[in-house]
This record gives structure tokens, sequence and C-alpha cells, in this order.
């Protein structure tokens, strides 16, 4: 059934379209599945309720993002329910002139003023901010901690992070109290729906806000030497008069309180609420500290506190197949597109340890990226440090949750809690109160998403190799793998106190509740390999990654030749384990020092048989991989991973071959520290962002990105796994890692940037 759309709007509008109100309580309580049905059956929709196109994939909200010239910002601070003559009558008598923002500006002004006013939010500037956070928050922990009952809301979430918001502002002490008052007004003002007698008081609240931050403004103006963001708008105003000006100042002032507060005020309650609503997350990051950056990540992800912004055409265009004329409104919903599982696999599930929650468009995207992301980042580690320290008993207390309608930010008025005091852990382990966890400031790498295994087992698998039989320590399903998947195994510490990681191919069944690897002690270890034999034993306990995978097999594949280097038989017996399964066809050739020294030897000849082909040098016989390889027909790949002497020789051959028929699996880069005085700088232009980024001599491409608040996984960076890709559109890449194959290098399409560079003056990525 279908109604028709207002005059002027010549199309159908279903039921469930027509039926849409984001002010409903079940749109305040989890947007993302209200709209489910929409994102899966009809993505882009028109709303006559709010008068808005609504779009919520996705792939289509980033696309929105990514092109500020089509979509522009400037609606993101207009009123959603238009003022009536009273309430804009009381807003005139108090001057109120909200102007041009960050967050509502086009180009060409907004990028220069982001430019001009965005140091002090990157992660270096942002790091001298911690202690101060924490102190706060350690605060206010400690006026309830016996208490065994809160509001988590009004006690710690929503306080702590305005009286930040006050501090990075540079906001002076006497005057925080007061704006603090008038916060929540303009939220409503802005995004909510208040009745036309409701408006009037809003108005007043949001008046006398816009006087008292004048004021405010020009008392910093006096001495702008002091710290904060707007002391140091000020001194850049005197820099760039024309692109930092008075009124421009004043709005950011008003502005820039709610930004730095709400959104991040929300982020706290709602993760927390989530968490203790889900027990066993609750507790496993109780256990593992660890766990917290990716575990707030996940949190912006699945239950962030900006549900959606809003657009404006500025021509007739389409979003998804939908055609959208010239002046329509879009409500870009960002709560349903952060759970889309044609991006996020499972995306209605919550996952501690997913790699791509980052991903999310919690913060947007692109050039109006929000610029305050990492403080937000660092408040919310710390609250969840302090609570999952001192009160890991917590409890959600029964309760129905209230919350302010609007459609943008979403957050519970309260969180009851309560605990038993006598069980804090600090009364009987006063240390509890020294322990610091470290703070990510900026985008977590993927380094910490780590779980726990216990070692099932240790089999001796030939001369100085040991099998490790691994499963998760709390007896949960280990996540699924394919062949040519590696883990990576924290190796303990070098000599610098430095965490080793190492990486090791799966061997084991991929059906199986349990990883297996199989580690050689190495001549040469660097720390790797001699740490694991010395300290892995049966019930001892791993910490892992993973798993990930730059070396998959081609089903699709004529033909696979197999071939294996001492402990590079690894990944080669996944392979062939993978094709016998498939019904492939498949050869192998492993070769190695001793017959002691070919591990696996006994289930390879038993699973594949005359499929495999042994060489032993001690036995006189040797790989001629020359021979072997000769006129290798059509069709035919050949995957490969051992010694760097072998894949030098494969690599060699392959020089000639068809792009793409070799495919070999790196254990070790080769790259050391960068010598500035054999590189060259280059200039980085991040197109969706919008910014020039000036890659020293001496710095990594993902150095500089961090540094411009660019957020951008990584971690191995050696170039071995492939975390930290990016796109390029333009300029010629010079290679340095051992992920991409040879016709990916060639094709200049994507870069490991932790490693790579550029060959020239510039590059051009899509980020």
């Amino acid at each position: 059934m279908t109604t028709t759309h207002p005059p002027g709007c010549p199309v159908a509008v279903s039921e469930r379209a027509a039926a849409f109100d984001p002010f409903s309580h079940a749109y305040q309580l989890d947007p993302a599945t209200y709209l489910q049905w929409a994102r899966e059956e009809e993505p882009v929709f028109y709303s006559p309720q709010l008068g808005y196109w609504v779009v919520t994939r996705y792939d289509d909200v980033k696309a929105i993002f990514r092109d500020n010239k089509t979509f522009s910002p400037s609606i993101a601070l207009e009123k959603i329910t238009p003022t009536g003559p009273e309430a804009n009558a009381v807003l005139e008598s108090y001057g109120f002139a909200l102007n041009r923002t960050l967050v509502n500006e086009d180009e060409p002004a907004h990028m220069p003023r982001r430019r001009a006013l965005m140091k002090p939010f990157t992660p270096d500037e942002l790091v001298h901010h911690e202690p101060m956070v924490r102190r706060l928050a350690r605060e206010a922990v400690d006026a309830f901690v016996d208490d065994g009952r809160a509001d988590l809301v009004t006690q710690m979430l929503y306080t702590v992070p305005l009286t930040v918001a006050m501090h990075f502002l540079g906001i002076p002490e006497e005057d925080q109290a007061t704006l603090k008052e008038f916060s929540v007004a303009h939220t409503v003002n802005t995004w909510g729906r208040p009745t036309p007698e409701e408006q009037v008081q809003v108005a007043h609240a949001v008046g006398r806000f816009w006087q008292y931050a004048g004021q405010v403004l020009d008392k910093l103006r006096q001495d702008p030497s002091g710290p904060g963001w707007m002391p140091y708008s000020l001194r850049q105003q005197r820099e760039h008069p024309d692109v930092v000006t008075d009124s421009y100042l004043h709005s950011i002032m008003m502005a820039g309180i709610v930004a730095a507060h709400e959104t991040t005020a929300h982020a706290g309650s709602n993760a927390v609420k989530f968490l203790l609503e889900n027990r066993s997350v609750w507790e496993e990051i109780c256990a593992d500290p660890g766990l917290i950056p990716n575990a707030v990540e996940e949190c912006l992800r699945y239950v962030g506190s900006v549900a959606a912004w809003r657009r404006i055409a500025t021509r007739d265009t389409e979003v998804g197949g939908v055609k959208i004329p010239q002046r329509a409104k879009l409500l870009i919903v960002q709560a349903t597109a952060n759970r889309d599982p044609r991006h996020f696999e499972d995306g209605d599930e919550y996952d501690v340890r997913r790699t791509t929650s980052s991903d999310h468009l919690t913060f947007g995207y692109g050039a109006h990226q929000c610029m305050g992301k990492n403080l937000a980042r660092m408040e919310l580690q710390i609250f969840l440090q302090e609570l999952t320290t001192r009160l890991p008993h917590l409890e959600l207390e029964e309760q129905e949750f209230v919350y302010v309608p609007n459609t943008s930010f979403r957050g519970p008025e309260h969180l009851w809690v309560r605990w038993d005091p006598t069980k804090n852990p600090e009364r009987t382990d006063p240390s509890v109160l020294e322990r610091r966890y470290p703070v990510t400031v900026g985008e977590p790498s993927s380094a910490a998403l780590s779980r726990t295994v216990v070692i099932e087992r240790v089999e001796r698998e030939g001369d100085r190799i040991v099998g490790l039989i691994l499963r998760d320590v709390r007896g949960r399903p280990l996540p699924r793998w394919s062949s040519g998947a590696h883990i990576d195994v924290d190796c303990g510490r070098d000599a610098a106190g430095e965490p080793i990681s190492r990486q090791y191919s799966l061997c084991g069944p991929p059906d199986a509740d349990t990883y297996q690897i199989a580690v050689l002690e190495e001549d040469d270890s660097r720390g790797g390999s001699r740490w694991l034999h010395a300290h892995a034993k049966v019930g001892g306990t791993l910490r892992i990654r993973g798993p990930r995978n730059h070396f998959r097999l081609d089903p699709e594949a004529n033909h696979v030749v197999l071939i294996a280097g001492g402990i590079g038989i690894t990944p080669v017996l996944a392979h062939a384990d993978a094709a016998r399964a498939a019904g492939m066809s498949y050869e192998i050739h492993y070769c190695g020092r001793s017959r002691s020294r070919l591990a696996f030897l006994d289930r390879l000849e038993r699973d594949h048989g005359s499929r495999l082909t042994t060489y032993v040098k001690d036995e006189g016989r040797r790989l001629d991989l020359r021979t072997l390889l000769a006129d290798l027909p059509e069709g035919h790949q050949v995957y490969a991973c051992g010694p760097q002497r072998m894949i030098d020789e494969l690599e060699a051959l392959a020089a000639d071959w068809p792009d793409d028929v070799l495919h070999v699996e790196h254990f070790t880069s080769q790259l050391g520290e960068l010598d500035p005085s054999k590189e060259h700088a280059f200039d980085v232009e991040l197109k969706d962002s919008g910014l020039t980024v000036h890659v020293a001599a001496d710095q990594t491409v993902l150095q500089a990105l961090r540094g411009a608040n660019i957020d951008i996984q990584s971690d191995c960076e050696e170039g071995l796994c492939g975390s930290c890709e990016a796109v390029v559109l333009e300029g010629e890449v010079d290679h340095r890692d051992v992920v991409l194959t040879k016709s990916e290098k060639e094709s200049n399409t994507r870069m490991m940037t932790c490693c790579s560079r550029a060959c020239g003056e510039r590059l051009v990525l899509e980020l």
C-alpha cells in the first residue's frame, strides 16, 4: 500500500516511509534496528513527515560525505523543527547570529579555516590532555565508589566531558559553570522537536548562551596567550584575519562547547550501557584492558552517539540509484550504515576484536570529519579503564531509559548502576589505584586486537620444530580461516623492551575448534622462535591476533604447483589440504636439508601420496626450480613459501611469466630504518579529506597521516600484514612491501603506507 508525496514530489511513498518518525522512542532507543528494514529493502526513501530523503546504507552515506560539492553541509545546523515567530523574536532580542562553523561551511571557505585551526586536535597536541582527563575521571569515581549506587550520566559521563571540553577550549574556570547550563538548550533548539511553548523557553536559554559566549570570547581577546583551542584560534586570527573572522570565532565558541561535550557524553553513556547489558563483553575487557581501545571503536560503530547528520543536494543527482532533486534535504543515518553487512561482516553483531570497527561513520568522513574525534576516543578509553579497574562488579539497574528526542544525537538521560562496595578491588588491593593503562590517541592499531589462547598440546614435528595446538582460553570458538592465513603471535620483548610479534601460518584442519602452528627454532632467530621454544608449554598461554590472509589460493586455477622449503611447508600444507578438499589439480614439491627437518612429512605422505615429491639435500637430491618450472603451462599457478634465497630465485624466474602466476608468502621484512640522505620528501594529497600532507625524508606516509589526524589502520609496520593499505588515485608509488603481487604493484592503485613512498613529488590517496 502506498500514499503520495506532498505536492512537488511526484513519486510514491511506501507505508513504512510515510510512518518514519525520528522523534519516536523506538528511533531514539535504537535507530539502527528501527531502520534496519530500510537498509535492506528501501535504502533511500522520502519521508513526508520530516521532509527529508533518508539514506541508510554504508556506501551511500560515505559517498555523500565524500562529495561536499554535490551534497552541501550548509544545513547541518539548520533547525530541523522551524521555530515560530515568538521564539524567533526572542532569539533576535539577544542578537543571536550563529554563523558558519567548520560543521556547516561550504568550500572554498571551509578548508582554509580547518587548516588554520586544526593543530590542537592532532595526536601530538592531544596527548598533553591525558593527565587532565584521567584526573577528572578518577575524581568522579572517587566521589561515588563507596556508595554502591550511582547515576553514571549525571555523576560522571555527562559532567566530565563538559569539564574536559571547557579546559580544551581554554575557557576560564570562573565561566565554566554558567556555560554548562546552556549546552543542552542548543541541542534541543537545533535537532529537537520542542513545542511552541518550549521553543520560547529554549530560545531564551540559547540567547543567553550566545551572549555569554561572546562575553567570554571578549575576555579571552584581552590575553589570548593561554592554553586551549579558543586562545589558539585568536592567535591564528592575528595571522589570518580574513580566514578566522570575529563572527566566525563567536559561532565556534558556542558550537564548539556542544560539539566537544554532547557527543562524547552520549557516547560514553551508550557504551557503558551496552557493555553492562552484554556482560560477557564487559567481563572480557575487565580481564583484558588492552581490548579497551577497540571496544570503544566498536561501541562507536554499534551504539554511537551520532545517529544521523544532514546534507542538501546542490544539483539533481542520484543516491543508491534513486533520483534526488536539487535542493532536496537528506538525513544520512550513520547508525544504520554502521551495521551494514555489505561493509561489516555480521554487522548487526558486536565484536570487540573486529578489525574494521574504525571504518564506522560516527565521526563522519572526509573533509568534514569530526576534528575532535581523538579527544573523544581518549575520554572514552579512560572512562572504561577507570570503571573496569575499580568497579568490575558494576551492574545495570532495572530502569526505563529516556532520551531527549532529536534526530542526530542519542544517549540516555540517566544510567543507574549498583554494586557491592565491600567487593571493590581497591579495598583489598590498593595497588589497583596505581594502575595506568596506555591510551591510544588516534585510531587503535589492529595490534591491540589480541586474544589469549591456551597451549593445549606441544608436539615435536621435526628436528628443532615444535607444533603448537592452541585453544581459546575461555573455550569460545576461534575465528574461521582459509588456507594461506596466518596469525600474529606475541613473543616477549626485545632488548629495548619493545614487544616482539611474529607471523605463523595456520596448518591444522580449518574446521577444527583449535589453531595449529609449527615453529622452527632459527639459528639466526630475531627473538620470536627462540622465545617460543623456551616458553611454549602445555597449559601456558599466548597472545595472538588474526587470522589474516594475503596468500589466498585461487579456486579457479587450472593446476596448482605448491613449493615449500623447510618450515615454509606450513601455509603450503594448508593449501594442499584445501586443494584436495576442493578436487583441484595440484602437486607438492617439498625440500629441506635433512629428512628430520621436513615437518608434517607423515601427514603429507598419508593425505597427498603421489602428488608429493620431496628433495632432501643430505640424500643428494636437490630441488631444481628452473627445470621444474620450465615451460609452465598456461593456467598453472605457483604458490611458494620458504627461505629467502628460494624466494629470490623464484621471483627471478617469474620475471618472464604472466602476471600473478607466482604467489609468495613472506614472514620477514627487508626494511630498515629510513635513511634521510637516500630518501626525498614529497606531498600526499588526501582526496576525500581535502588536505595535503607533507611527508619528510625521515618519515613514513603512515606517520605523516597520523600526525595530520587522519585515521588509518596499522599493525606490523614492516610491509608484511597489509593493514595500512590505501587507495592510490594519482602518482607513481615506490613499492617496498611484500604484500602486493607484481601486477598489483604495476597497477599502481594501492600502497602500504607504513613503508612505500612516492617515486616523484606527489601522490593522491583516497583518504
